[in-house]
Order: C-alpha cells, then structure tokens, then sequence
C-alpha cells in the first residue's frame, strides 16, 4: 500500500468515529497526476447527492504531459463520485443525519493499482476541545522527558 497524499488537518480539526475506503472514479490524466503525488485533499469534504457519494474541492491538477486538446475545460477541484457498497452509503447517510457529522476524506492511497481513498465519519471539533488536546499532548511529552532523565539518572 502506497500512500499519495494525506489530509493531515482533518485529524487535527475534526474527532474521526469510524472509517471507510471508497474508491473514486476519475478521468485517465487525472490517474496518472494521482499517481505522480499531485493530489491534495486539504479543505476538501466528501457530500452525498442523489444517493450517490462525492469528493469535494479535492484538488487533482492536470497532468504535465497531457495533450492541450484533453485540458480544454478541465476543472482541478471537480466533484469525483466515490465508489461504495450502498449498505455504506445508507449507515452514512443515516448517522450524517441523526448526529450531524461530517464525512472528511483521510488520505489516498494505492492499493493492488487501484486508487482509494480513506473517508471518516467525523465530529467537528469546538476550539476549546483542540486546545485541550494540545495541552494533553504537550503534558505527555513532557512526562515523557522526565521518565527518560530520572531514568538516565539513576543508571
């Protein structure tokens, strides 16, 4: 499994409740900018329209060896349909509904040269729970930092 890209912010904006892999369905040039690590999911989100689920504002450039004729009218942040079970579908929509979540695409990667992409069902974090988290993680390294000098000191 290679990884293509990441969304490192969503781990740190939203609380991630449970995962999914989808696959997405995408245009030749687009596979091989993919491919070549010029996708970026910061700020994109996935959205479900017609019962069928999408990638959104996720930016995919045009490949650099593509034909001028291929790029006439390209879009880089297009909506991408996303491909899931409909028993997926429907547990997603409904816990979107019920509990008011967010589904955030994770990262993408290459899986048997098929392109996949991790999306969550998430919380969105208030501002004080991302500063209590801050301080938590700074507190453990910092516990951290004393296990390892008391150690160090009594050898």
């Amino acid at each position: 499994m290679k990884i293509l890209a990441t969304n490192k912010k969503a781990k740190h904006d939203f609380d991630i409740l449970k995962t999914f892999i989808a696959g997405i369905k995408l245009t030749g040039q687009e596979v091989k900018s993919v491919k070549a690590g010029n996708l970026k999911l910061t700020g994109s989100f996935v959205t479900i329209f017609k019962g069928e689920p999408y990638l959104a504002y996720a930016y995919i450039p045009p490949y650099e060896h593509a034909s001028k004729a291929s790029l006439a009218g390209y879009d880089p942040q297009r909506f991408r349909k996303l491909l899931l079970n409909k028993k997926e579908i429907e547990y997603i929509r409904a816990m979107r509904k019920a509990k008011r979540l967010v589904i955030v695409p994770l990262k993408a990667f290459l899986t048997h040269n098929l392109i996949k992409i991790e999306i969550a069902l998430a919380k969105p974090l208030k501002k004080y729970d991302k500063k209590r988290r801050k301080k938590e993680r700074e507190e453990k390294r910092k516990l951290e930092r004393l296990k390892r000098t008391w150690s160090a000191n009594a050898v």
